[in-house]
């Protein structure tokens, strides 16, 4: 899966075709000019689901250059796990957090 704003979501490979053993190419289209390249640990916004308990994360559901794909990210799992709380960091901040029902 490649997608142009270089954003990773849970289950992509951060390492691309070549790690499947096709070659690095493969079905990619062209960057458009003046893009900017970006290493997976490069990407500042993470949208992150927490465990049960609140202590620690249990899963990073995307990963994003983009902060209003972050944000749409944020909001889907929002959606997706709506018992749960899952927060939206930029870098070491988190800029938005969904708390879940309360209990």
């Amino acid at each position: 899966m490649h997608l142009s704003s270089r954003t990773l979501l849970s289950g992509d490979s951060p390492y691309g075709a070549a790690a499947s053993g096709e070659p690095e190419d493969a079905g990619r289209v062209n960057d458009p000019p003046g893009s900017t390249q970006f290493e997976p640990g490069d990407l500042p916004y993470r949208v992150e689901l927490w465990d049960e308990a609140r202590m620690s994360v249990e899963q990073v559901l995307a990963v994003t250059a983009n902060g209003s794909i972050g944000y749409a990210a944020f909001y889907a799992a929002t959606r997706e796990f709506p018992d749960r709380y899952i927060s939206l960091r930029h870098k070491d901040s988190i800029i938005s957090r969904w708390n879940g029902p309360g209990h």
